[in-house]
């Protein structure tokens, strides 16, 4: 099986970490290809952000398909650009907000999210209604460090998000928490030892949830909206889009 991981900002030392920490969970046998965008944001902490990055991200699917990929995973947590990437293959491919709400739902009836900064965390917001996951999200909190500060600080950054944990732990009523950033992917076992209950991370997750939809011989249904684009040009800067 090989699945394709795609960090969409365009941090090296970050896509290398998340790419680590798939192959380390990957069954024996998967081949996690880790790739990031030739060009966009560093990192990614709002709409803007996000809305350049899905060009990005829709570029490596496309790679990705002249490779053979098996399935993808949008490893951001605000899932940019998803339903454009489930457009352009037959392939799974799944966004690690929804994978980590998922299999949040699974194993606690009601959990907690921790993310970065608190206007990424009214994204997740969003996400949460979207999916129809808002009834067993207790709190969105942020832990108010940078993206970038996992990578550039992160001793000090992983506290900040051990703390929030911990309060989230004490103060909302939960069983498990979702860690709201592709950044936090190798921290989880640190994280759960220290907070000492379920921490879900999406990079993880979504890796076995696209390996379990593989192995089902499930795909991407191209009957209704998430059929491929219709045939049309493309002028400018995105000439190369067309089809």
């Amino acid at each position: 099986m090989r699945l394709h991981l795609i960090n969409p900002n365009t941090s090296t030392g970050m896509t290398t970490r998340i790419g680590e920490s798939a192959s380390r969970i990957a069954a024996p046998g998967t081949r996690i290809v880790a790739t990031q965008p030739e060009s966009g944001p560093v990192s990614i902490e709002g709409h803007f952000d996000e809305a350049i990055s899905a060009v990005g991200v829709t570029e490596e699917i496309a790679k990705g398909e002249r490779d053979g990929s098996d399935a993808y995973i949008i490893a951001c947590f605000g899932d940019p650009g998803l339903m454009a990437a489930r457009e352009l293959t037959r392939a799974p491919v799944l966004g690690i907000a929804e994978a980590g709400f998922h299999v949040a739902s699974l194993i606690s009836t009601r959990f907690s999210i921790v993310t970065t900064l608190s206007r990424t965390g009214i994204i997740a917001e969003h996400l949460l209604q979207a999916y129809g996951f808002a009834h067993h999200c207790r709190r969105v909190r942020a832990a108010e460090i940078p993206v970038l500060d996992l990578e550039d600080d992160g001793d000090a950054a992983l506290t900040r998000v051990i703390e929030t944990c911990r309060r989230a732990r004490d103060e909302d009523g939960i069983g498990a928490i979702v860690l709201g950033c592709g950044g936090m992917a190798d921290l989880r076992g640190t994280i759960e030892e220290a907070v000492g209950i379920p921490i879900v991370e999406g990079v993880t997750a979504a890796v076995k949830l696209a390996e379990a939809l593989v192995g089902l011989g499930l795909g991407t249904s191209k009957h209704g909206d998430l059929d491929f684009p219709r045939p049309k040009a493309f002028t400018g800067h995105f000439a190369h889009l067309s089809r």
